[in-house]
């Protein structure tokens, strides 16, 4: 049996779009000569459709995109997730279902048992868990299919009501087919192989695993979608952060002809030092996953050009060369906004970036603003010295003048904050805390350092003294990050056991942390979740990002 893996990039709601995509995809593999084509969860509608599942008129676009994909299942199968209606008065109104089409008929439903309820998932918010299973007969084999699901290795964990393999293995199947809609994050890759392989090794069939690929605001699908044989052999493995259309010939029984096999990887270790990112963390994927969730925004949301403040310091390059790869140079603007406090090579680093990516900028001074806020203010101001309201108005002139322009020309502002500030609260709410979308907000500082220099792999695009010099915000003379800050390479690693592992104070000082130190970066961690709740989306490449995935009260008092 020959069978296509369509990995696609789907658009939450946008039915014709996503409709054309898996009829084109059918209409190759016919083409090609496969017997059957599997399609990743929720295809139709794209994942994750969250509170779309609530409208009635959403679920019946579903159900008439089934109706146009049926007829074209005429000669080959079909496996394609979609909502189902429960018609039964009790649960959920909906099941997350893979609807099995073939000879133009609907031959069978499968509905998702274990609703992930964690992170950036809330499955149990709209879907009824599956409460029965069933192999699908086709051309003679036994198919078991199931729809994400990568922890079926808990099946015995009483959370869960049933573990669907356990069940359909009742019905002795001869092969899993999985769809699924499993996001990116650096730890993930290696994770979900291994959980993958688990599986085969436990019920001894071979498996194809189709994930999805494509940004949906700051959740990035990877893709990478995955074939074992019986011998838990990685067969085959889609490309990252691509469309593609594979095809395997399975034998019948355990194995695909002439495989190309790799062992799967292993998990990573969680005690990983941010400081040796390349040691433990695929840089080249943070950075296509950060260019696939730019470009995914802008062309999803119909938007064209990006704006942005650069400032000549890392962060703000690092985002003008993505944005630039993202968008294409000449889509994104840049501003240079010096004041009083602003170094010389501040200003020519940033040029010298522009110059070599190519892109438009500006410069526009902020001083002649700055003085005008401060004569006005005097009044109320009198002879206090001064302090963060003055660092803070000049960011929020500079907010001021970026959302202008974006305003007047039709630009998004690109937020280039990255995630050690955003823990900290080492930002201004309006000013450089503004925008449409994070680039960096789920990049530690080292991460973009790493990312710098990934960057520059061939040539120097980011000038050389943008890198090696200290990072600074340049609202007083003199200024460091050092001044308000712990170092990075101590700061970050801290702040991975607080946020991504989960660790309280207590656990991180068994660590060696010095104590004082983790009660001033928690705290500091915990009174700024004000300002995040006001932050706009980010792009996730992390197991533990800020927004949808991190849900902590903002007037709440622990480790405060």
């Amino acid at each position: 049996m020959k069978i296509a893996l369509a990995q696609q990039n789907y658009h939450i709601g946008n039915f014709s779009e996503n409709t054309r995509k898996i009829v084109a995809a059918i209409r190759e593999a016919k083409a090609a000569g496969a017997d059957l084509v599997l399609f990743s969860e929720l295809c139709v509608c794209g994942y994750p459709p969250r509170d779309f599942l609530e409208f009635d008129d959403f679920i019946r676009q579903c159900e008439s995109a089934i109706d146009v994909i049926r007829e074209e299942a005429d000669t080959i199968g079909v496996l394609v997730g979609a909502p189902d209606r429960n018609p039964n008065r009790l649960g959920k109104d909906l099941f997350n279902a893979a609807y099995f089409l073939y000879e133009k008929e609907i031959k069978g439903v499968a509905h998702k048992t274990c609703l992930p309820n964690y992170d950036v998932f809330d499955e149990y918010r709209y879907f009824e868990p599956a409460y029965s299973w069933q192999v699908f007969t086709f051309k003679g084999k036994k198919l078991a299919v199931t729809i994400c699901e990568d922890i079926w290795n808990l099946g015995d964990n009483p959370l869960y009501r049933n573990c669907p393999m356990d069940e359909l293995m009742k019905q002795s199947p001869d092969i899993m087919l999985n769809l699924s809609a499993s996001p990116f994050d650096y730890t993930h890759v290696e994770d979900r192989k291994a959980i993958i392989k688990l599986n085969v090794q436990k019920y001894k069939l071979p498996m194809l695993y189709c994930n999805g690929v494509g940004s949906q605001t700051e959740i990035v699908f990877d893709g990478a979608s995955l074939v074992f044989d019986r011998d838990a052999n990685l067969v085959g493995q889609m490309p990252m952060f691509e469309e593609a259309i594979a095809y395997y010939d399975w034998d019948g029984a355990g194995h695909f002809k002439q495989p190309v096999i790799h062992q799967a990887g292993t998990l990573p270790d969680a005690e990983f030092n941010p400081a040796v990112l390349e040691e433990h963390l695929c840089t080249a994927e943070i950075h296509d996953a950060i260019i696939l969730g730019i470009r995914d925004y802008f062309t999803k949301m119909g938007f064209t050009k990006a704006i942005l403040g650069s400032s000549g310091g890392i962060d703000s390059a690092v985002t003008l060369a993505l944005a630039c790869r993202a968008l294409g140079a000449e889509n994104v603007r840049a501003v240079l906004m010096p004041s009083q406090y602003s170094t010389g090579h501040s200003v020519s680093d940033a040029e010298l970036l522009s110059k070599n990516l190519g892109n438009p900028y500006d410069i526009i001074p902020i001083k002649n603003i700055y003085d005008s806020f401060m004569q006005e203010l005097k009044p109320a101001f009198g002879d206090l010295p001064f302090s963060i309201a003055e660092e803070n108005i000049q960011s929020r002139s500079r907010g001021n003048l970026l959302m202008a322009i974006a305003n007047k020309f039709g630009y998004i502002l690109l937020n280039t904050s990255n995630k050690s500030e955003l823990a900290t609260g080492y930002g201004t709410l309006y000013g450089d805390m503004a925008g449409g979308l994070a680039v960096l907000g789920d990049c530690y500082k080292l991460q973009v350092y790493a990312l710098a220099e990934y960057i520059n792999r061939d040539n120097e695009i980011i000038p050389r003294n943008i890198i090696t010099k200290a990072p600074s915000a340049e609202l007083r003379p003199g200024q460091k990050d050092s001044d308000s800050l712990p170092d990075y390479a101590i700061l970050d690693k801290l702040l991975y056991q607080y946020i991504e592992r989960r660790q309280g104070p207590r656990e991180i000082k068994a660590q060696g942390f010095d104590a004082a130190l983790v009660d001033r970066v928690l705290r500091m961690v915990n009174l700024n979740e004000y300002k995040r709740n006001q932050f706009c989306p980010i792009i996730r490449i992390s197991p533990k990002a800020f927004g949808v995935g991190r849900r902590v009260p903002i007037v709440g008092k622990y480790l405060s």
